[in-house]
């Protein structure tokens, strides 16, 4: 597959969205006021986003290639969580989290590709 710019822009989208909305919903519910803070709807609109810009990266490439580059955000989430919300993720975490990314990454690369758009 040849590398598209509009593709690897939805790429970034849909990760970061999907990092940062969650880290904002994140803090908005641990926050004294809870559901009123205005982390939470800031966090929802953002994995609103995720939702739709995932909808449409699936609609211009295959899930197999969708899967392994929108993994880079499960080691992003856990670092913002340790860095922003200051949660515990120890060695085993990191371990799991790294083994979730490489058997996407191994699922990636072991199916031919068919993206045409």
């Amino acid at each position: 597959m040849r590398f598209q710019l509009p593709t690897a822009i939805l790429v970034a989208v849909v990760v970061l969205s999907n990092v940062v909305g969650n880290l904002l919903l994140g803090i908005g519910m641990k926050s004294p006021a809870g559901m009123l803070s205005p982390f939470v709807p800031a966090g929802v609109g953002l994995l609103i986003l995720w939702t739709l810009s995932r909808m449409s990266l699936l609609s211009r490439a295959d899930l197999t290639y969708v899967l392994p580059v929108t993994a880079l955000g499960y080691p992003l989430s856990a670092f913002a969580g340790k860095l922003f919300l200051h949660e515990e993720v120890d060695g085993q975490r990191w371990l799991g989290t790294l083994l979730i990314v490489a058997g996407t990454v191994l699922v990636g690369l072991m199916t031919p590709r068919s993206t045409t758009k």
